[in-house]
């Protein structure tokens, strides 16, 4: 591969978190791939989003639409501000990143006169926490009072949780077909002591889960078990309000689709896209594509409705995003504009790939966001 060499720092952090792999594997013989995952990710101290190294922008790994554009922020403001009229004028955002969309949600609903009570924001990573509430601080010190910060899931909730590019860094199990079934990855150590990827029969409960799926013999891909337990954990808690979800994926008709027979893993390191998932840990984010069926199913298993499902396209223009522009603007700035709105809209670039989800309980009338374009059907 063709990546940018680590410094020093980079490397000695990551060689920590190895050594933390390794000793447990060395007490467990067997490490399933799901576990590995949440230590590269999450390994207090260590893991890619639990660490202090810049994650997200230029400088980071990767770019997100919040910090692609307001645009993208405001759109989902006008969403919000519909569903908190519905339900209680509070809002959880799960895995807040940067703060970046808190803090364009909270200008735009504040401009539309729907700032809620309370936004709070569930953020495991003490790193991103501090970064979250500077800029909070700095951008918007009149709202800054109703932000908080959550350790856990909230026992009872009614409002709005939010979750943008969440769902694809959730940990997920690694699996392909057998002519005797399926079988599960996950990490052993080779002579020389280092961590390296093997196969065996997979547990029980995971093979039901793929059963349905019905794996051709060598056929690889990922189930995300964790993703569907925690929607449902949501999905529990939630008394009146909605689930808004925001990520890249398919629909599960497509997810396994026979052409893509080596899954959908994949890592990003300094704005560059690799495959090897064992490649320093801890310094690269390692995602699997969203199955939507199985978040859908999920949560209406726990008792909530499915609301509306779409491109993201088709979310940021039923959500009014060319009301947005500013056509009377200088030609450098339309200009600017123009572009980011062919990111975040065009097929060949996010408008297509990512989706939007939204399940309800207590919420009868049509969202905005899927007033056209809605491909519930498909799931």
């Amino acid at each position: 591969m063709s990546l940018p060499v680590p410094d020093a720092d980079a490397l000695a952090h990551s060689a920590n978190l190895v050594a933390l792999i390794r000793s447990e594997i060395a007490a467990c013989g067997w490490m399933p791939y799901s576990r590995y995952m949440a230590l590269a990710l999450y390994a207090p101290g260590l893991g890619y989003y639990s660490g202090a190294l810049q994650k997200f922008g230029r400088d980071g790994d990767f770019v997100t639409a919040p910090e692609l554009s307001p645009l993208f922020g405001r759109c989902v403001a006008r969403q919000l501000a519909q569903l908190t009229a519905l339900s209680a004028p509070h809002i959880i955002e799960a895995g807040a990143g940067s703060g970046r969309l808190a803090v364009d949600l909270l200008s735009e609903l504040d401009r539309l006169g729907s700032a809620p009570e309370t936004y709070r924001i569930l953020e495991l990573s003490a790193d991103l926490r501090a970064r979250q509430r500077a800029l909070v601080e700095r951008e918007l010190p009149a709202l800054a009072n109703r932000v908080e910060w959550l350790d856990t899931l909230p026992e009872r909730f009614s409002g709005v949780v939010i979750g943008n590019e969440l769902l694809d860094a959730l940990p997920v199990e690694r699996i392909r077909g057998t002519g005797h079934g399926i079988e599960e990855a996950g990490l052993e150590l080779d002579a020389a002591g280092q961590p390296v990827l093997s196969w065996r029969t997979a547990p029980p409960a995971l093979s039901d889960a793929a059963v349905a799926l019905r794996l051709a013999t060598g056929y690889e891909t990922e189930i995300g078990l964790a993703g569907r337990l925690w929607v449902a954990e949501w999905a529990q808690r939630i008394d009146c309000g909605a689930l808004l979800l925001i990520d890249y994926g398919f629909p599960q008709a497509e997810y396994y689709h026979r052409d893509r027979s080596t899954g959908t893993l994949m890592c990003h390191y300094r704005h560059h896209a690799h495959a090897d998932t064992l490649w320093m840990p801890g310094l690269c984010d390692i995602t699997a594509h969203v199955d939507f069926t199985a978040i859908a199913q999920s949560a209406f298993d726990a008792g909530m409705s499915l609301a509306g499902y779409t491109s993201q396209a088709n979310f940021l223009l039923n959500c009014g995003v060319l009301d947005l522009l500013t056509p009377d603007a200088d030609p450098l700035v339309r200009a600017k504009q123009n572009a980011q709105l062919n990111q975040l809209t065009s097929p060949a670039e996010m408008g297509e790939l990512f989706k939007v989800i939204c399940m309800t309980r207590g919420i009868a009338d049509p969202l905005i966001g899927f007033a056209r374009g809605d491909r519930s059907h498909t799931l």
